[in-house]
């Protein structure tokens, strides 16, 4: 227990600026080792988070790679079924059904592919604009500061 904080009438706003406390600021080391541990402090908070945040996100990874394989399974029993039967009821042979619904997901996936390389706008226009405007302002402040110079 510190005797200086048994005193009631020591407190923080009542001592001398050059007195000793708690805190002391002629001692710059007091200032540095609590800065040095709050800063450690953070570090090792960001450090443990993280690590949680790294687990949370390999889990749901995992997830989305199981749910990826299970749509992808599920459609193509669909499909096998769906082609089965529309081939039973129509009448033709399941083999060119099959090949029919190839071509229909081949056209399907080009369509695609061609959608997916069309140029799109660059990404955080906004930022880059504010960057930009940034960059202006502070070549004026140069500029400013060189002519008076």
């Amino acid at each position: 227990m510190n005797p200086a904080s048994d005193n009631p009438s020591s407190s923080a706003g009542g001592e001398r600026p050059g007195s000793a406390g708690a805190f002391d600021a002629k001692s710059p080391g007091n200032w540095r080792e609590a800065l040095l541990a709050l800063v450690t402090s953070r570090i090792t908070l960001i450090g443990l988070e993280s690590k949680e945040a790294a687990r949370d996100a390999a889990r749901r990874l995992l997830l989305l790679v199981t749910l990826g394989f299970c749509v992808f399974f599920a459609w193509a029993l669909l499909l096998a079924g769906g082609i089965a039967l529309l081939a039973r009821f129509a009448g033709w042979p399941w083999h060119g059904m099959a090949i029919a619904c190839a071509l229909l997901h081949l056209v399907a996936a080009v369509a695609l592919a061609m959608a997916a390389r069309r140029k799109s706008p660059p990404p955080f226009p906004v930022t880059r604009a504010e960057f930009k405007k940034d960059r202006e302002w502070i070549d004026i402040l140069i500029q400013t500061k060189k002519s008076k110079d």
